[in-house]
C-alpha cells in the first residue's frame, strides 16, 4: 500500500506540475492568437433564385473572435476569370487589410467576396432575366451573411468596390441601389456595354448566346447596365449619396470608360475621387489600390 502511493506521488507531482504549464501558456496566448483576422474561402449557401450553390469569401478582422460588436461591411468584387478566391490568393487581401487596420489606416471591417463565375460570368440579370445574379445578390446573398455575420446593417456601414468585371458590379450596384452602399470603389472597371451588339459580342465571348430579345428590349436592357448612362441620367442627388472612388492604370485597356465617367461626374458636379497611375490591368495595380480602398472606406465608417 505504501509503496503504491510512493510510485503515485511522483506522477501526481509531475502531472500537476506539468498542467500548470499549458494552462499559463493557454491563458496568455489564446487572447493573442484571437487577435488574428481569419479568411475562408469556401463557405457555401443555396440560392433559390439561381437554383445552385454559391460560394463566397469572407475576412473576419482581428479581434472578431473575442469581441461582441458588430462590424462595417466591405462587398468586394472578382474580376472576369477569377471566383471568391481571387482576391484572396492574388490580392492578398488578409495581408492588406491586417495591415491597414493596424496602421490606423482602414477600421476594422469584414469583407465578403462572392463567387461570380459559376454558370454565366457577371454580377447582374442578364438581358432575358434566366440568370438573376443581381437579385441573387441583394436578395438572398446580402440577407445570408448580414446574419450570419455580426455585421451593421445600415447604408452607413456598407461599401461596395470590385476590379474589372467587379468594377463594373461595383458601379451598378451603388448606381442601382444608392440606398444601401456608403462608398464604392469601381477600379479598373469595365462600364458596361455601348450597345446591343456589343453586348452580343461580350457574352458570346464567354459562351452566353443572347437570343430572344429583341433590339429594342436588348438597347433599354445596356441602358441600364453602363455606368457612364447611368450617371448621365439618374437622379444626381442620389448618386451624390454614396462616396465614390474610381481608379485605373493609365496603361488600362479599359482606361477610356473610366475617364468618361469621371468626366461626366465632373459635369454634373457629383463628389468623388479620381486617379489615375501608372499601371496597367494586372494584380499588381489592384494589390496597391486595395490599401486605398479600405481607407477611403473607413472615412464613412467612422464618426468625425
Amino acid at each position: 500500500m505504501n509503496s503504491r502511493n510512493h510510485q503515485a506521488a511522483p506522477w501526481r507531482h509531475v502531472s500537476w506540475r506539468l498542467l500548470g504549464v499549458p494552462v499559463v501558456f493557454l491563458a496568455t496566448a489564446i487572447p493573442a492568437l484571437a487577435q488574428y483576422s481569419q479568411v475562408y474561402d469556401a463557405l457555401e449557401m443555396d440560392s433559390e433564385i439561381l437554383g445552385s450553390a454559391r460560394k463566397y469569401a469572407v475576412y473576419l478582422p482581428p479581434g472578431y473572435e473575442t469581441s461582441e460588436r458588430s462590424y462595417p461591411v466591405l462587398y468586394l468584387l472578382h474580376g472576369a476569370g477569377d471566383d471568391q478566391t481571387g482576391w484572396v490568393q492574388f490580392g492578398e487581401v488578409q495581408h492588406i487589410a491586417d495591415k491597414a487596420i493596424a496602421e490606423g489606416r482602414a477600421t476594422p471591417m469584414v469583407i465578403i467576396m462572392p463567387d461570380a463565375n459559376t454558370g454565366i460570368r457577371g454580377y447582374f440579370n442578364d438581358a432575358t432575366n434566366t440568370w438573376r445574379y443581381e437579385d441573387f445578390f441583394f436578395d438572398e446573398l446580402m440577407p445570408h451573411v448580414e446574419g450570419r455575420f455580426r455585421i451593421k446593417r445600415q447604408k452607413r456601414y456598407r461599401a461596395v468596390a470590385g476590379l474589372s468585371m467587379g468594377g463594373g458590379g461595383s458601379f451598378m450596384y451603388a448606381l442601382h441601389r444608392p440606398d444601401l452602399f456608403s462608398s464604392a470603389a469601381p477600379l479598373s472597371a469595365w462600364v458596361g456595354p455601348d450597345s446591343g451588339e456589343q453586348y452580343r459580342s461580350v457574352m458570346r465571348r464567354w459562351g452566353n448566346e443572347v437570343a430572344d430579345i429583341s433590339d429594342e428590349d436588348l438597347e433599354a436592357y445596356v441602358a441600364r447596365h453602363n455606368a457612364v448612362k447611368l450617371l448621365e441620367t439618374l437622379d444626381a442627388d442620389a448618386i451624390r449619396s454614396v462616396r465614390w472612388f474610381i481608379d485605373c492604370g493609365d496603361d488600362d485597356f479599359l482606361y477610356e470608360g473610366n475617364s468618361m465617367a469621371h468626366i461626366v461626374m465632373r459635369q454634373r458636379e457629383i463628389p468623388h475621387e479620381f486617379r489615375i497611375r501608372d499601371g496597367g490591368h494586372t494584380w499588381t495595380y489592384w494589390r496597391e489600390s486595395l490599401p486605398v480602398v479600405l481607407e477611403f472606406v473607413s472615412q464613412a465608417f467612422h464618426q468625425y
